[in-house]
């Protein structure tokens, strides 16, 4: 198992699981490369660079798209891609998902056609600000109003401790080499999944792409991410079902205003024991600590 993929048969009850899942290819690549390189002191030494490979993804032989990915779960990548751009309602649909990366290409086969596939891909194309794919197609931004987002969700503080400590000492492929964005998803502080990529969309897609093959809602959730919270996080998360997003780095206004528009909750700049909580909060439980005299 991919040290950047975190997953756990015991976390998903055999009821959630749906009854039609895809085949999918196990294609796996060197997840970095070591080079040499020249310190402060003039000293050469070793050091871990990610790789960044180009994987484009067919639907029934159409081509959709090219993603720079690190190739760590190239098949839930896929996955979450489709359902995240809202290329294909079900999971049942996919028939097989299957990579090759000696000629780059992902191949997904669908049980019996796309009806209208080519006008779901040929409409306006949004260019986002993230790095990465960072692509939506325009239709999602009139879909995202209605998304499926359990009012219930709360997080306490002391849960989100518990998260962010869990997500300092994991292992991950930032430590070893940088330049990667990661991505989780927790219920309470319990880590249910982790993935790693060169764009944080292609990390939220991953995650999307395994709640999708598992039956996973996102009711009860939290999905942390390195990277910001921008608009397209936001509506991929809220179309995920999930309501509470953790963020290592900032908001961006688009995205705080979908947030506080849908009651999702956004917490940003959280390090050790500081966090700033944006929107929603009714999803909070607070435990405020003392602030230390001087």
């Amino acid at each position: 198992m991919a040290q950047s993929e975190l997953v756990s048969s015991q976390h998903v009850t055999a009821s959630a699981l749906p009854p039609r899942v895809p085949q999918l290819s196990q294609a796996r690549e060197a997840l970095t490369r070591g080079v040499r390189v020249r310190n402060e002191f003039g000293e050469t030494q070793e050091a871990q660079i990610p790789a960044e490979r180009p994987l484009t993804l067919y639907l029934d032989k159409q081509e959709l798209v090219t993603l720079m990915t690190v190739g760590a779960a190239p098949e839930l990548l896929a996955l979450g891609y489709l359902r995240n751009q809202r290329l294909v309602h079900s999971i049942a649909d996919i028939a097989s998902v299957q990579v090759d990366w000696e000629v780059e290409a992902c191949s997904i086969t669908s049980r019996s056609g796309i009806a209208d596939l080519t006008q779901r891909t040929a409409g306006r194309r949004v260019v986002t600000t993230g790095c990465g794919q960072g692509t939506v197609y325009a239709s999602l931004m009139d879909e995202v109003d209605n998304a499926a987002l359990d009012a219930e969700t709360r997080i306490s503080q002391g849960e989100l401790y518990a998260l962010l400590d869990a997500m300092r000492l994991h292992d991950s492929l930032y430590k070893s080499a940088g330049s990667v964005h990661g991505c989780a998803l927790f219920e309470g502080s319990r880590l249910l999944m982790f993935t790693e990529d060169v764009g944080r969309h292609n990390a939220v897609d991953a995650i999307s792409g395994w709640m999708w093959l598992r039956g996973v809602g996102g009711q009860g959730k939290v999905f942390y991410t390195t990277g910001r919270l921008t608009s397209e996080m936001v509506i991929k998360c809220a179309l995920m079902g999930v309501s509470i997003l953790v963020s290592r780095s900032g908001v961006t206004q688009m995205g705080y205003d979908i947030a506080e528009r849908l009651g999702i909750a956004l917490f940003a700049r959280c390090t050790n024991r500081h966090f700033l909580q944006y929107t929603a909060p009714e999803r909070f439980v607070a435990e405020p600590l003392e602030r230390l005299s001087a």
